[in-house]
């Protein structure tokens, strides 16, 4: 049911989104579209030796992107690249292919496993992480050194 789906903690996110705005001088920005629901999220983001040091996203989204932009928003500040490819990528197998949701630092994102019986709700809610990515790879493109010092 989408009771499920839209359930107390998954609004109380969207209603409760931080870091909304824009960066003054971003390492990179990316955007992220929904074709299905119209939904838009642009993410501002900064590294440092391949490490998230500042963060700024604006949401036009559902209460799905919402809730996932605010995940993303709480937890994203001091991740690594490969930490963000790696909960992009759980986050996609959790919603398409019935896998475990995120855990570590985006281990909140359980909260959005619900929306795995709902595919037209997919795209809005992998949007932030999506853009975020997007936006990784755009800063290590320009810095490659980023990605070796995050492993190292």
């Amino acid at each position: 049911m989408l009771d499920d789906v839209y359930n107390k903690h998954i609004l109380g996110l969207a209603a409760d989104i931080p870091r909304i705005g824009r960066l003054a001088a971003p390492d990179a920005t990316a955007t992220a579209h929904s074709r299905l629901c119209g939904s838009t999220v642009t993410v501002d983001l900064a590294m440092e030796n391949g490490v998230v040091t500042d963060f700024a996203h604006v949401v036009k989204a559902c209460a799905l992107g919402q809730a996932s932009s605010s995940i993303m928003a709480r937890h994203v500040i001091g991740a690594t690249g490969d930490e963000l490819r790696t909960a992009r990528e759980t986050m996609r197998r959790m919603l398409k292919e019935n896998g475990p949701p995120p855990g570590g630092r985006f281990a909140e994102a359980m909260v959005l496993e619900p929306v795995r019986d709902y595919k037209a709700r997919h795209a809005s809610t992998m949007l932030t992480f999506d853009a975020v990515v997007e936006a990784v790879d755009k800063i290590e493109a320009k810095r490659p050194e980023a990605r070796r010092e995050a492993a190292e």
